[in-house]
């Protein structure tokens, strides 16, 4: 069989060629930190699914040198459904809110939970856009999961998540999952307490009110009643066996486990690599969605 990567050409994701106006990849690319004592490098790779849509995920990968002397890894995974509005809007701003929180570095959990519904308010509001070159107002479409992970100086992982993008890590080989799949039957209790229902039909996956698949998110006008945008936010430090970090959306979650992603690139150095490699191992497993895939290596 052909290699899947001989087939496709790298692209921009925000050209708006879809399907066969261009082939499936929408970016790649790769990057290092300059200030930390550890060698660390980056690595992220997002492909077009066959699904009958343009590409809806959206990726942040890049270090930051602060006013202050702190150097912050960003790197982040937006699953846009019902349109890529809101994962847009969240790979623009959403690292940016964290960051202007004014005690960020004193109560880091607290300011990233405290930017999380910011966004999401500033999420559901009204906003200007540009179409064939005229201003409109009209609501952002649809919704967005969102997976966060922020390198402190190289020594510390700050990770948050809504919804079913996933971050994990590779500890000595092991997988551990650091975010938290926000799945509407293991948030049942929350979501009728809030006047919605759970639905769970033969051939499909549970859903939020029949429509959605997870039971937080950001955007979702019309559900958000019944689901939530308050993220699941970690703090883990770096150790010396951590050696690299998965950030992808659910499509690739949906055809490998962690400890199989883990396997398939841990012995691959360049972080670039290692995003395609997983890429296409999802690809050729059958998955038909958007992925978005980063992965931060920790030499």
């Amino acid at each position: 069989m052909a290699s899947v990567q001989a087939q496709r050409k790298v692209g921009n994701q925000d050209d708006g060629l879809h399907g066969a106006e261009q082939e499936a990849v929408r970016a790649t690319g790769r990057g290092r930190s300059k200030a930390s004592a550890r060698k660390v490098t980056y690595g992220f790779h997002l492909v077009e699914g066959k699904m009958p849509h343009g590409m809806e995920d959206r990726h942040v990968a890049e270090f930051r040198r602060l006013d202050d002397g702190n150097e912050v890894g960003l790197f982040g995974v937006f699953d846009g459904h019902s349109g890529a509005d809101v994962a847009t809007y969240l790979r623009n701003h959403l690292f940016d809110n964290i960051l202007g929180e004014p005690d960020f570095w004193e109560d880091t959990m607290g300011a990233i939970r405290r930017a999380y519904h910011r966004t999401d308010r500033k999420v559901l509001k009204k906003k200007k856009v540009t179409a064939d070159g005229e201003e409109i107002v009209r609501p952002r479409r649809g919704g967005s999961t969102a997976v966060t992970v922020i390198l402190l100086n190289g020594e510390t992982l700050v990770v948050a998540n809504v919804g079913d993008s996933r971050a994990v890590v590779c500890e000595g080989g092991r997988a551990r999952q650091l975010s938290v799949d926000h799945q509407p039957l293991r948030e049942r209790d929350a979501i009728e307490s809030r006047g919605g229902f759970v639905t769970e039909m033969h051939g499909d996956v549970p859903r939020v009110d029949a429509s959605l698949a997870m039971s937080r998110a950001f955007g979702d006008r019309k559900l958000k009643e019944h689901i939530s945008s308050d993220p699941d936010v970690a703090i883990e430090h770096v150790g010396d066996d951590t050696e690299f970090v998965v950030v992808a959306s659910d499509g690739l979650w949906k055809v490998m486990s962690n400890q199989e992603a883990v396997d398939e690139v841990r012995d691959t150095r360049d972080a670039r690599k290692a995003a395609v490699k997983l890429v296409d191992s999802a690809v050729d497993r059958g998955s038909k969605d958007d992925i978005a895939c980063v992965v931060v290596r920790i030499h």
